[in-house]
């Protein structure tokens, strides 16, 4: 693995070969390489300023008002607090009618740890494919729309499913983003992602003197760890694609009194929504147990579920198309194949695709790592986020100006919610 994945010391000039052929309209490609290299500085500047700034979800105050700025500078309609305190939206109309393209900017960042997940290079992906696509209408005379969306709360809030349960997703045709990780050098990803869901259990136990008279209580921490160990040993017997992991909480803990109160935090992943909810069980019934065998009562409480992403396959190849022939490699084994993100839910509802894309990475220096937080804003890195900007902008392009491959993205969709039925 460490022979594959993009290390720093590596030689970043040294790319794949590229395939012969020509992409889909040239000219618009040109006017969005053109763009998107000119817009460069000011993107690299936004992005160190949003690493700078590290906000945690439904708190990105900061990102949104420079995010908003930034791109009324550039000709956007932006409104502010958009269905979210902290969301945004920014619009650009060319011509009349034509379709609508959808691109997704995230904003948060992770405690303790900051720009962890490389948040402030997927904003600024979304931010270039926009402008990328207003430079190419107004230079073609491409009729049309833009929706460039401003999403909080990636990490754990599920910002993205609560605004498009508000409508902000309604007239978009198609949503595009973007996603850094490790992988090989120059390599833009196509896998998806875990579905997941999101646990709490709650022990309710009885207080009693720990030296003086235990066995008058009924210890609700020793049903957690129950529960961790029950868990632990569940894993020998779920399959290596799907993840549990969960954390403990508590209050007014002391080691001379019973505790009467626990609480625990758990993720159960899988590679489809179907498969989640099957171990999901299992992984209850574990809590179950703890509660049974320590005498305690318990509440388990099932909050938000993620879908796995649904990379749309017409999308997809057609961004394949244009990586293979202009930029680099594509595979399918990289990403963030086994994490998850609430673009998830809205491959379910709507035609979306969300590469992942390679930037180089110390050794255990993956995402959510103090080592990424550094690997996302280095220059190298800027670079790699440009490329995959401009392959999704051509994306989307070709989605505002071919009625045939936009009706074989829909139809692709529409399939793909077939076979989940």
């Amino acid at each position: 693995m460490s022979d594959v994945v993009w290390r720093p010391e590596d030689d970043s000039t040294i790319r794949p070969p590229l395939q012969e052929g020509q992409v889909y309209r040239p000219d618009i490609l040109n006017v969005i390489e053109t763009t998107v290299d000119g817009l460069s500085g000011e993107l690299r500047a936004l992005s160190l300023d949003i690493h700078d700034h590290p906000e945690l979800k439904f708190e990105e105050k900061y990102a949104h008002d420079a995010y908003t700025t930034f791109m009324e500078k550039h000709g956007f309609t932006v409104t502010k607090k958009y269905l979210l305190e902290t969301a945004w939206v920014a619009t650009y109309t060319h011509g009349q009618g034509g379709r609508v393209l959808g691109v997704n900017s995230e904003m948060d960042a992770l405690p303790g740890i900051g720009h962890a997940c490389g948040h402030n290079l997927i904003g600024i992906s979304g931010v270039a494919v926009a402008l990328a696509a207003k430079a190419a209408m107004e230079r073609l005379n491409i009729d049309g729309k833009v929706v460039l969306l401003g999403t909080p709360a990636e990490e754990g809030g599920f910002g993205k499913v609560m605004l498009y349960e508000k409508g902000a997703y309604d007239e978009m045709d198609v949503c595009l983003m973007c996603h850094p990780a490790p992988g090989p050098r120059h390599s833009i990803s196509l896998s998806g992602c875990l579905a997941i869901s999101r646990i709490t259990v709650e022990y309710q136990g009885h207080t009693a003197h720990a030296g003086l008279s235990p066995w008058e209580g009924q210890n609700a921490l020793d049903a957690a760890v129950l529960a961790y160990n029950n868990v632990s040993l569940l894993r020998q017997q779920i399959k290596p694609t799907h993840r549990v992991h969960g954390i403990f909480e508590g209050k007014d803990w002391a080691p001379n009194i019973i505790p009467d109160q626990a609480i625990m935090q758990w993720l159960v992943r899988a590679p489809t929504t179907s498969e989640m909810e099957d171990t999901r069980k299992r992984v209850v019934s574990c809590f179950e147990a703890a509660a049974l065998a320590s005498g305690c009562k318990v509440q388990v409480t099932i909050g938000s579920v993620g879908n796995e992403i649904t990379q749309n396959k017409a999308l997809g190849d057609e961004l394949a198309d244009v990586v293979l022939k202009r930029y680099g490699a594509i595979d399918y084994d990289w990403g963030i194949k086994s994490a998850s993100t609430d673009f998830g839910n809205i491959t379910y509802l709507m035609p979306g695709l969300h590469p992942g894309f390679s930037i180089p990475t110390i050794p255990d220096g993956g995402n959510h790592t103090s080592g990424f937080t550094e690997a996302a804003r280095s220059e190298v890195s800027h670079d790699a986020c440009l490329v995959v900007s401009k392959a999704l902008a051509a994306v989307g392009m070709r989605v505002l100006t071919d009625e045939a491959f936009l009706q074989k993205v829909k139809d692709t969709f529409e399939e793909d919610k077939k076979l989940r039925m």
